[in-house]
């Protein structure tokens, strides 16, 4: 059962959100990347990152990356759920994906990712959005960034999700989407399209308040969920 958030209210969000993005790509006379399409048959892949023992970082405030990840992926269900899409959760509770016999906490990292692997791998079809928080040792930093795996495909969503919240939630966001590091395990491990979206920074005062305030969560989702839909228009 989906959990109550005013759909009303999300509706016209998500509503005036993508009528801005919508705009936003019609001004271009030249895009800057060609707009894929991709056919109703894909099937998105939500994954909230971390979970469980294994928190990510930590905000200013000592909130684990892993709950604030999941709220948005939540809120992206719910308003998924309004166009009729159901995406693939690969967690929808503040739990690590281990398996049972993983004891360290480093096995239980590992044991996790190789299980998210698995479970995205075992989509036909799919399409990976994984959703993370950022930090850094200077807290004048902020800016949601996304980056984009290997397969065909990715560097263009991840340039409707970059350009989706520059204009609308972060007008003064000048980051570019990036190709993922070799570092990140799970993006270079699967072979579907796949992009990692860094939210923002938990060391920036002001990013921080926003990414742990709910109103700005369900503002965030509806972004990434309409940049989606763009992408699939």
């Amino acid at each position: 059962m989906r959990r109550g958030i005013g759909l009303l209210a999300m509706f016209v969000l998500l509503v005036v959100l993508m009528a801005q993005t919508l705009r936003w790509y019609a001004s271009q006379s030249t895009p800057a990347v060609e707009p894929v399409i991709v056919g109703r048959a894909e099937t998105l892949v939500l994954d909230a990152g971390h979970g469980g023992e294994d928190g990510g970082a930590v905000s200013l405030s000592g909130v684990p990356e892993s709950q604030i990840n999941l709220a948005i992926v939540q809120e992206m269900d719910d308003l998924f759920g309004l166009y009729g899409i159901a995406p693939v959760l690969l967690r929808d509770e503040d739990v690590s994906l281990h398996d049972d016999d993983a004891v360290t906490l480093r096995e239980k990292k590992v044991s996790d990712l190789k299980n998210r692997v698995k479970a995205i791998e075992a989509v036909d079809r799919a399409v990976l959005l994984s959703i993370h928080q950022n930090t850094f040792s200077d807290g004048r930093y902020h800016g949601a960034q996304a980056f984009y795996g290997l397969e065909e495909g990715s560097r263009q969503l991840a340039a409707s999700i970059q350009n989706a919240i520059q204009m609308t939630i972060q007008p003064d966001n000048t980051r570019k989407e990036k190709q993922i590091p070799d570092s990140v395990y799970l993006m270079n491990h699967i072979s579907c399209p796949a992009v990692l979206v860094e939210c923002g920074f938990l060391t920036n005062p002001e990013e921080e308040a926003k990414l742990l305030d709910s109103s700005y969560q369900k503002k965030l989702a509806a972004v990434l969920v309409a940049a989606w839909l763009n992408y699939e228009a």
